[in-house]
């Protein structure tokens, strides 16, 4: 199948999975006369990134991912490590967005948001808030 139909039967654009082969993450064959032909397998490796990427694993955490796929001898794990750093990492960036929610729920509170020039918000931005003073 050509690259049209790959993407549409793996759910990813056409141009990521160019991006994949380019950095060496999928090798698609090509036909005698060069053109990418993809197969059942192809798909199923796309479809896999696909699914790796949304929880957010990086490239190269999906090129471990892959190889221990593809390895039958692999260990479980090796693939529940990188699972359990990949929700370290989330966990990490769930606290680092609660602390951006307070302190912007806290500088709206404390914005009158009339008329008046005075904006708490855009002193906090300038660094010229309370926050930036208490540092």
């Amino acid at each position: 199948m050509n690259i049209g139909e790959a993407a549409r039967r793996s759910g990813l654009p056409a141009k990521t999975i160019r991006y994949y082969e380019e950095i060496g993450l999928l090798r698609a064959p090509r036909s005698g006369n060069g053109y990418r032909r993809y197969g059942e397998a192809e798909v199923h490796q796309l479809a896999f990134l696909h699914r790796a990427r949304s929880l957010g694993f990086t490239i190269e955490d999906c090129r471990a991912l892959l190889d221990l796929w593809a390895d039958r001898d692999r260990a479980s794990g090796e693939v529940r490590a990188l699972a359990e750093t990949r929700i370290a990492e989330i966990e990490a960036k769930i606290r680092e967005l609660q602390g951006m929610r307070t302190t912007l729920k806290r500088l709206v509170h404390a914005c009158h948001g009339d008329h008046r020039p005075d904006c708490p918000i855009l002193d906090e931005l300038a660094g010229e808030g309370a926050t930036s003073r208490a540092s």
